[in-house]
């Protein structure tokens, strides 16, 4: 199956206000893609972050009000991380994979092995009152298919849409942004069967469309003051069916490292 296009753009979205808990998450976009005269296309892919798309769901947590059990001041004491954090993270988790100082890496619940279960406080407006931090997405693949169903019924086209977090990777440095979510594009692309230039058949080629887009999108969002939490890509092509962000998870008993 094809897969990628000849020139690619990424436009990041400018002007979006700051996300609060009940927005419109939809309309703002659509909004934006008007301020900046961005009709939607066949073939666009709208990738959104992560953060966006909690903060509109409410995912956000004042950690005054969690109450630390004693699973999670044990790993407090091994982590060097707050209680009341480590408690979330259990929380949002169905295995702890790796308790070091300052690291603590889990199994969401969704399948994602990652740091902190995805818990996080950067990017989260903490004033004079409580101290906040924020959740992943509940489902982050229904929320992409609402997002792109909203954006398909103002626009006449549905885009594909991800959405996308920072994550850090075994035996590399720094973070790069994955796909959590997905509607509308394949995330997962087998090649196996294929040949290559020289003929040969492909035995165990899968590519991980969702995660390169999502990287790609990255780029333009950046990781701290930026303030550009949408990126449109315009230019990708493939022949290969849609998948959902699940697709991308390693089943259990495919994982490597056990």
């Amino acid at each position: 199956m094809s897969v990628g296009g000849d020139s690619l753009t990424l436009t990041g979205l400018k002007g979006l206000p700051e996300v609060l808990p009940g927005s419109d998450l939809a309309a703002l976009l659509i909004s934006a893609l008007t301020d900046m005269d961005l009709a939607l296309q066949a073939g666009d892919v709208l990738i959104v972050a992560q953060k966006i798309v909690s903060k509109a769901e409410g995912r956000l947590v004042d950690l005054a009000a969690v109450v630390p059990g004693t699973r999670a001041h044990e790993l407090a004491a091994i982590t060097r991380k707050d209680a009341r954090l480590v408690e979330l993270i259990l929380s949002e988790s169905t295995e702890v994979v790796r308790a070091l100082p300052d690291v603590l890496i889990v199994r969401h619940r969704l399948g994602f092995v990652m740091a902190n279960a995805g818990v996080d406080r950067s990017n989260v407006a903490n004033g004079p009152g409580p101290e906040r931090v924020l959740l992943l997405p509940r489902d982050p693949d229904a929320s992409a298919a609402a997002l792109r169903e909203a954006l398909g019924r103002h626009f006449g086209v549905a885009p594909g849409v991800l959405i996308s977090d920072s994550f850090g990777r075994p035996w590399r440095l720094g973070v790069v942004n994955i796909a959590l979510g997905a509607a509308g594009i394949p995330t997962l692309v087998n090649c196996r069967g294929e040949a290559d230039r020289a003929r040969r058949l492909l035995a165990v080629t899968e590519v991980a469309v969702g995660d390169a887009l999502a990287a790609a999108g990255g780029l333009v969002m950046g990781e701290a003051a930026e303030g550009i939490p949408a990126v449109l890509l315009r230019g990708w092509r493939t022949s290969a069916p849609p998948s959902n962000g699940q697709a991308l998870l390693r089943p259990l008993h495919e994982d490597l490292f056990r």
